[in-house]
């Protein structure tokens, strides 16, 4: 028994022998397997790494990434700075190749069997040949026996052979206004193109011939260009600008005003290359001076204005009233701006609005940029109302044969005031659903917003400080050396803030903070201001003043600076937003270039084409929502003042029509609504929206095109869609078509 319980013993032992050998060949086979998969590509064993030594590769790694991430962004830089330039270059050499076009009128007579003609200068190119009339003449199409005809011909040709002429096109006369001087009427302005055949063009004699059908003599004026074929396609080049220059905007490869003067250069080449160079003075009157008065006299006077503490105590009222929460604050601020830009043009509202706004929203600790946008965009809802609030409906209420329709100040605001009640509600409601998971307040407290606000203003003025002297690199690295000290303690102050104070007990501290720091210049200031708005009443509605609202700006202007005792001038035009001015100016420029490429023009025929396409019965229908849609999608794309400019007498032409028989006044109420909403779409649609991106970016809360789209483009198919169904209601469903 003891021998086999020995036995047993050990076979156990040897047993658990074998199994512990077994186990370490597998360690020792796995361990091998793990050496040899770890070898690298030579087949060495890799070398062992401490922590420090993997920590420095890592930060080596990340290193290389940045290095290469650099290497990419400078070579995509440098080629968008080359590409730019290039542009830019070729675009100055074309535009200095041409010569000047000189826009002399010749005047002529013509009567019934005695012809004007004009000889058609050689040395030009003759492939167009674009002839613009001015006299007494009717700018609708309409059938009147009253009429010139005008034709290009051959002038070596003997009077009974075989003339080679163009295709002749008439224009027709108003007899009321046939007199034998030009001068002494309004005269209308009548474009004609001539697309000549290869025969004609060869011809080394050409020239126009102009034949009446009245007795009596018609005096006229016409000056003419010829353009090569290659004109034909001027639209194209006039739309792939447009396009360049948004490209430029939306993707923010340079600033907007960057973008607008280098968009304006490249239209001026191409009209150059088409032998339509205008002169120096012609593209100086391209630009809207009324407009750049009332900006730099409005600016001017907003920034004495700040010197009071008045926007301060402005926000702490407002403050007080909204009780501290965002949105009461919100829809008292959009009420107020739509109500006031009804009756004062929506850039003063604008500009006097933007400073409060913003310091509302520092003591409310709100972001700027989100209430700043639906304060513009029911500015410009608001600003549709009245004939008065937004420079289309100045432009539409002015004219001389819409006024002649019965179209004044009050059945204009009548119609269109009543619609722009239901945009408002409308837009209000699609306001706090596209903010309805906006954080409207900042991640940070009011101090530290403060602190961050502080350490901006000390860069951006060591930024403004050359670095030419010794003394100047000195003054700059002090206020670099400031910035960096607040930055850090706002940093420090990031860890310890634990508490958030409610608006009752920070009111007190607010009080004491913010009130009014000059009770004398506010004075003088509030008079001026107000003596300014009242101009600006009186301008609309009493006659007797004979100063436009540019002027009245700058006046006002020059009267606050004299009784402010202003003595720092370099201080004051410091504040002046001259980038927004000098985008507005290249936006003039480009605008106006762009509409002698007959791109404006385009739009408007397109439009009038395919409402007389249309069935009778379906012709109010269709026109007042290609007009309104049309009128709305390119004023956010393009400017609405030259758009409302070519857009009016195509109207006119709709209205007077026999063949189509449409009413005016609704014609007229939907360009209105379509040009004035429509400037919500984009940031460069209305200049309320370009002065308010301006004045945000100046202190320190800049917001991009592409932010401002997210929110102005729905808000603007939102209204449109309101102000349609409006129009087809009162003018379609009801017949509201009188005025």
């Amino acid at each position: 028994m003891a021998s086999a319980s020995l036995n047993e013993c050990e076979d156990g032992v040897s047993n658990s022998q074998t199994s512990t050998e077994m186990q370490t060949l597998r360690i020792s086979a796995e361990s091998s397997r793990q050496r040899t998969d770890s070898l690298d590509s030579n087949g060495l064993p890799p070398t062992e790494t401490t922590p420090l030594v993997t920590l420095e590769r890592r930060q080596s790694e990340k290193h290389k990434v940045k290095k290469r991430r650099s290497l990419r962004q400078a070579v995509a830089k440098n080629l968008k700075v080359g590409l730019l330039f290039f542009a830019v270059l070729l675009s100055a050499v074309v535009f200095a190749l041409e010569p000047e076009r000189e826009r002399m009128p010749h005047f002529l007579v013509a009567r019934k069997g005695v012809p004007a003609q004009l000889d058609i200068a050689a040395g030009q190119p003759r492939g167009i040949i674009t002839a613009k009339l001015q006299g007494p003449f009717i700018p609708t199409e309409i059938n009147s026996t009253h009429y010139l005809t005008v034709v290009v011909r051959d002038g070596r040709a003997r009077a009974n052979s075989s003339v080679t002429t163009s295709k002749q096109q008439l224009v027709h006369l108003n007899m009321r206004e046939a007199i034998t001087s030009v001068d002494e009427s309004e005269p209308h302005f009548v474009k004609l193109t001539f697309y000549l055949d290869k025969n004609l063009e060869r011809k080394t004699d050409i020239h126009f011939h102009i034949e009446s059908t009245e007795n009596e003599s018609v005096t006229f004026g016409l000056y003419y260009h010829g353009s090569p074929k290659v004109a034909e396609w001027e639209v194209i080049y006039a739309g792939l600008i447009l396009v360049f220059v948004y490209v430029l905007i939306v993707f923010e490869f340079v600033h907007r005003t960057v973008a607008a003067m280098i968009g304006s250069l490249m239209a001026l080449a191409v009209l150059s290359a088409l032998n339509k160079r205008p002169t120096l003075e012609e593209v100086m009157e391209w630009i809207d001076y009324e407009t750049l008065c009332l900006l730099f006299g409005m600016m001017t006077i907003v920034t004495i204005f700040s010197g009071t503490g008045l926007f301060d105590y402005a926000a702490i009222k407002a403050y007080k009233i909204a009780k501290g929460r965002a949105w009461p604050l919100i829809t008292m601020l959009v009420l107020f701006s739509g109500i006031v830009s009804a009756f004062l043009d929506n850039v003063t509202t604008i500009l006097l609005m933007t400073p409060v706004t913003i310091r509302l929203c520092q003591v409310l600790n709100l972001d700027p940029k989100n209430v700043l946008i639906a304060e513009v965009l029911f500015s410009n809802i608001g600003g549709t109302a009245t004939a008065v609030g937004d420079p289309p409906n100045v432009i539409i209420v002015s004219h001389r044969d819409i006024k002649a329709h019965g179209i004044n100040f009050a059945n204009f605001t009548l119609h269109l005031s009543i619609g722009i009640c239901f945009c408002m509600v409308a837009g209000y409601v699609a306001l706090r659903i596209m903010y309805r998971s906006l954080k409207l307040e900042n991640s940070f407290s009011p101090k530290i917003a403060e602190l961050k606000r502080e350490a901006e203003i000390w860069r951006r003025t060591a930024n403004r400080v050359p670095s030419v002297s010794a003394e100047e690199k000195t003054v700059k690295a002090l206020l670099l050396q400031k910035a960096a000290k607040i930055e850090h303690n706002m940093r420090q102050k990031l860890y310890h803030e634990t508490s958030c104070e409610s608006w009752k007990e920070n009111l007190p501290n607010l009080e004491d903070k913010y009130r009014v720091t000059d009770k004398i210049l506010l004075i003088k200031s509030t008079v001026v201001l107000v003596a300014v708005i009242l101009l600006f009443f009186s301008y609309s509605f009493v006659s007797g003043v004979h100063v436009e609202l540019g002027w009245i700006a700058v006046l006002g202007a020059l009267w606050l600076i004299v009784l402010a005792d202003v003595h720092q001038l370099e201080f004051l035009l410091e504040k002046i937003e001259w980038a927004t001015l000098l985008f507005f100016a290249a936006l003039f420029i480009l605008m106006e270039a762009l509409k002698e490429m007959e791109l404006i023009d385009f739009i408007g025929d397109n439009t009038a084409s395919l409402i007389k396409k249309v069935p009778e019965e379906h012709q109010l229908l269709v026109a007042l929502v290609l007009i309104v849609w049309v009128s709305a999608i390119a004023s956010s794309f393009i400017d609405n003042i030259p758009f409302t400019t070519a857009m009016i007498p195509i109207i006119l032409n709709l209205g007077a029509d026999p063949k189509l028989n449409l009413p005016l006044p609704p014609l007229v109420w939907a360009l209105a609504l379509g040009a004035c909403l429509g400037g919500n779409g984009t940031l460069i649609g209305a200049s309320a929206n370009v002065v308010c991106a301006g004045l945000a970016e100046q202190h320190g809360h800049p917001f991009s095109f592409n932010y401002f789209f997210k929110y102005g483009f729905p808000m603007m198919l939102v209204t449109v869609f309101i102000a349609t169904g409006y129009l087809l209601i009162c003018h379609v469903a009801i017949g509201w078509n009188g005025v």
